[in-house]
Formats: structure tokens, sequence, C-alpha cells
């Protein structure tokens, strides 16, 4: 199986990060595993002009089609984001509004393999977990789109920093167990 683990997060080495890390070690075992960051892609802004709605890509010459070669070539995603102000950071969204192409709502669009399963791990420094439960929605509502299956989800508050995920490791390894089956 190819699982792609998705750091939404514009830092490398944070809690995000962490957890990413956390989950790849988890779910390597007799599986092809690749771990990314979103800001290690250079993303336009959409324009909004709706081309990709005419010709089923998008005009601008940047990053996403390699990201979402990433996206082809898995048979699970695990998208893991931190809040930013109760949603998923800008660098996430610019990506998920530059995949208008790919977008089931209108014909001609770009599409992926069929049989691709996602999964979600939100997570925010806060105690609330109605801020993770947005997170979610809003990966869940990307992933409809795509048609890839929402098959899985994991919110965790009070997380700040990496030190702060020890109280959580045997939760997160018990949600990469959904992964695995």
């Amino acid at each position: 199986m190819k699982i792609l683990i998705i750091n939404c997060s514009p830092v490398r080495n944070g809690a995000t990060a962490e957890i990413v890390n956390i989950v790849k070690d988890h779910v390597h075992t007799g599986n092809e595993v690749r771990s990314i960051c979103i800001d290690d892609y250079e993303i336009a802004l959409c324009k909004g002009c709706r081309t990709c709605h005419i010709t089923a890509q998008c005009f601008q010459k940047d990053d996403v089609a390699a990201l979402m070669e990433q996206y082809e070539w898995a048979d699970k995603i695990v998208s893991v984001s931190p809040s930013y102000w109760a949603d998923i950071p800008g660098q996430f969204k610019v990506f998920i509004d530059r995949c208008t192409p790919w977008c089931n709502t209108h014909e001609p669009h770009a599409k992926l393999s069929a049989g691709k399963k996602g999964y979600t791990i939100a997570l925010r420094t806060g105690p609330s977990m109605p801020e993770c439960e947005r997170i979610i929605s809003s990966i869940e509502h990307f992933h409809g789109h795509l048609e890839i299956e929402s098959c899985g989800k994991l919110g965790l508050c009070s997380i700040e920093y990496k030190e702060d995920i020890a109280a959580r490791i045997d939760e997160i390894k018990e949600f990469c167990n959904t992964i695995l089956n």
C-alpha cells in the first residue's frame, strides 16, 4: 500500500511535523510511505478565472501538478493540519483552491484514480474540539470533491509544542491502526 502523509503546516519541525513523523514510523512496515510538507511547494494563488472549468487544467505553472502527482501515487492520504485561526493554514487553503481543475462539480475535470482513501488529523493549542472538527470538515470537503473517500479522523486539543504530543502518543498510534486497516 502507498501512503502519503501531508504536513499541512508551513512549519517543518513543529508539533504537526512531529505527528507526521509518528504516523510515518507507525505505518511504514509493509507499505511505501512518503511524507511531504505543503511549504516545500510553490503554489500560486487561484485567480478565479474559471479557465479550468473549460480546460480541466490551470494556466499557472507552479508546483500544484507535482503535488497532485503525489496524490495520484498514493492509495491512502493522511492530512495532518494545525489550526490557524480556527481552520487550515493558508498555504494548504491556497493548494485546495488551486485543485479546482480536479473538482468534480464541473465537466470536464481532471481526475485522480478511483479508490483513494483519506484520513485527517487536526491539532490545536486550545481545549475546544469544535475547532478541530472545523479543520477536519474543511479537509473532508476537499477530499469529497476529489472523490477521495474520507475514512478516519482524529482531533487533538491542547497541542502547542512537540512536548505536548507525548501524552497523546497512544491515541495517535491507535489512529494509525485505522489507517492500516
